[in-house]
């Protein structure tokens, strides 16, 4: 691989190969810098596992979170249905990875992308919200059918995507979802699979209020679903699709939905209901820390399992330090950084540093509040806990992989490479 930031500047790709052998100490390891830490993903990977089986819901859990390799195929062998992605791009490498049920939470109306997807229509599903976006898909993968041999290209399979007013994207009322699907049943290149949504643009908090918008979401979803079996327009044997439930309300969605999961058609048509979270596998220590469901019941908690790093560089005024990472390197469109953690110049053991607070941003550099008295000094070095996790990952192209934050002297055991394009 290329030169990284995420790596000591020596380092050449035989040291970053013999990382799981070597397990060198963190401190070798520049700043600004995320970590992943290992204990903490197989702990929210098999809590999000059990606590699936235990609702009676799947998971196509979003790729978009990581786009690691690794983590997808982690997340796949704890059982989950497939991966979801966002863009044409991000489906492309889901392909090339070999994912073998991939779901686009979008609509897919790129003639570009529509003709790469159509040899690989068959473990592909994708969402429309309006009769044009059908028109286009249908119109298009007839004209890549007249140039496939017969019988080479099966239908695409789509999913009737239902909004809500002030939501984002999706048919606003049942009776236009519903006209939606019915231009779908009626295509030559696609099938009808059932009904999507995303709650999480409803609502931002926890309170009953919050919850009470996010069931009565749901609740039209499931009127969708029903108007739409009602109407005779499903077909096939393949269980029918009902998805939600981004990272913040999926304990709601297993509570209104997961009663209609009937994976073996013991109840009429046979149908799976798939959460498509995906922040749960390294969790924050900011907006889903305080939002998780799995605050709201009994039971294991996720753990924040990525940390940012940066180096003290300048201590201005007594009250004010300056380190080395910005916005460059430290997500902030969910809140900054919170700093957890000081190790001192030439120690490994980080210990808690309470007080300080950061206070504002810049592309390379993070103003931390701290008290007068705190002994903090240039070449220190600060963790902090960040908040949200996909727009942590798209910022770097490699993330060294911690043994465990919370150890004395954590160890870097590998390195996860992203693929944002």
């Amino acid at each position: 691989m290329l030169a990284s930031k995420a790596v000591p500047l020596a380092y050449a790709v035989e040291d970053i190969t013999a990382l799981p052998d070597r397990r060198p100490p963190l401190i070798g390891f520049p700043t600004p810098l995320v970590t992943v830490s290992e204990a903490a993903v197989q702990h929210n990977l098999a809590t999000m596992a059990a606590w699936c089986a235990s609702a009676g819901v799947g998971i196509a859990p979003h790729g978009k979170t990581t786009m690691n390799r690794e983590l997808w195929q982690r997340q796949l062998d704890a059982g989950a249905w497939g991966i979801t992605v966002a863009t044409p791009w991000q489906l492309s490498v889901a392909v090339e990875w070999g994912v073998p049920r991939i779901m686009l939470a979008n609509a897919l109306v790129q003639p570009d992308a529509l003709r790469y997807v159509a040899p690989h229509a068959e473990r592909v599903l994708v969402w429309a919200d309006s009769v044009r976006a059908v028109q286009i898909m249908d119109t298009v993968l007839a004209e890549t059918a007249e140039h496939a041999a017969p019988a080479a290209q099966s239908r695409l399979g789509v999913l009737i995507e239902l909004g809500a007013p002030g939501g984002r994207t999706g048919a606003r009322t049942v009776e236009d979802a519903l006209a939606v699907a019915k231009e779908v049943a009626a295509s030559t290149g696609l099938r009808l699979a059932g009904v999507a949504g995303y709650e999480g643009a409803l609502a931002h908090d926890g309170s009953d209020a919050a919850l009470a918008v996010v069931r009565s979401y749901l609740q039209r979803m499931l009127d969708l679903h029903d108007a739409i079996d009602g109407a005779g327009l499903y077909q096939g044997d393949a269980p029918v699709i009902l998805t939600a439930g981004g990272s913040a309300y999926f304990d709601v969605v297993a509570e209104v939905l997961a009663p209609r999961r009937d994976l073996a058609g013991e109840r009429g048509r046979p149908v799976d209901v798939l959460l498509r979270s995906g922040a749960y596998i390294t969790h924050d220590d900011g907006f889903y820390s305080g939002i998780t469901p799995l605050r709201r019941g009994p039971g294991e908690e996720f753990r924040s399992a990525i940390h940012g790093w940066a180096t003290v560089v300048s201590r201005p005024e007594p009250w004010l330090v300056l380190v080395d990472a910005g916005k460059r390197d430290f997500p902030y469109d969910e809140g900054l950084p919170v700093p957890q953690a000081l190790r001192r110049f030439g120690e490994h053991t980080a210990t808690p540093f309470d007080g300080a607070v950061a206070t504002a941003m810049n592309d390379q550099h993070t103003f931390v509040r701290v008290p007068e008295s705190a002994v903090v000094e240039v070449g220190d070095v600060i963790r902090f806990g960040l908040s949200h996790p996909c727009t942590t990952f798209d910022k770097w192209r490699a993330l060294p992989v911690v043994d465990d934050v919370t150890a004395e002297t954590p160890q870097v055991i590998g390195l996860l490479e992203t693929a944002f394009g």
